[in-house]
């Protein structure tokens, strides 16, 4: 019998589910390494619900076992990412220097309301993507690079010791096409 999500997703999209499937079998943390490769697979970075359903049809694994495996970890995302993430740090070292408000006005440029951000300054777990899908905006708990704070995150890039002025330089770098 084929199920729902086997219908939604694509040949293409099963083809790599199936492939990531066969290679982690029988490995140990086979799970991880699946979800991993599909997330990676995917154009926007992230696992949707029919993606998680077909790996549990498959696989075997119950469906609630793989997504709180998924939102047990920060790695993954079941939201489509933008083309670039910024992750700023909302540790307690970053927090006091300033991380706050190098949030808010990274949302303001990028037409991100402040009102998404959330109403509560201690809230420390935000992941929002800009309309045209160029940006993820996001906080991390703590990146362990406190004697840098505040610390910022693009694109697996940590930068320290970071400003308005340089987050904003290293933004319209990246939405204009530049590194």
């Amino acid at each position: 019998m084929q199920g729902v999500a086997d219908e939604v997703l694509n040949a293409d999209e099963k083809l790599v589910i199936d492939y990531a499937i066969a290679e982690h079998e029988g490995r140990p943390g086979a799970l991880l390494g699946i979800l991993e490769s599909v997330q990676a697979a995917n154009e926007h970075k992230y696992l949707s619900m029919e993606t998680l359903r077909y790996i549990a049809e498959k696989t075997g694994i119950p469906p609630a076992r793989i997504y709180s495996t998924v939102t047990f970890y920060a790695l993954f995302n079941l939201e489509p990412q933008g083309g670039n993430v910024v992750s700023v740090c909302r540790g307690t070292a970053c927090h006091t220097r300033g991380s706050r408000a190098l949030m808010e006005r990274l949302c303001l440029e990028l037409g991100l309301s402040k009102r998404e951000l959330g109403d509560n300054p201690k809230d420390d777990k935000v992941a929002l993507t800009t309309p045209d899908c160029k940006f993820t905006i996001r906080t991390v708990a703590c990146f362990g690079q406190c004697a840098l704070a505040p610390v910022v995150e693009i694109n697996h890039h940590i930068l320290g010791h970071v400003n308005e002025r340089t987050l904003l330089r290293e933004v319209k770098a990246l939405a204009e096409g530049r590194e």
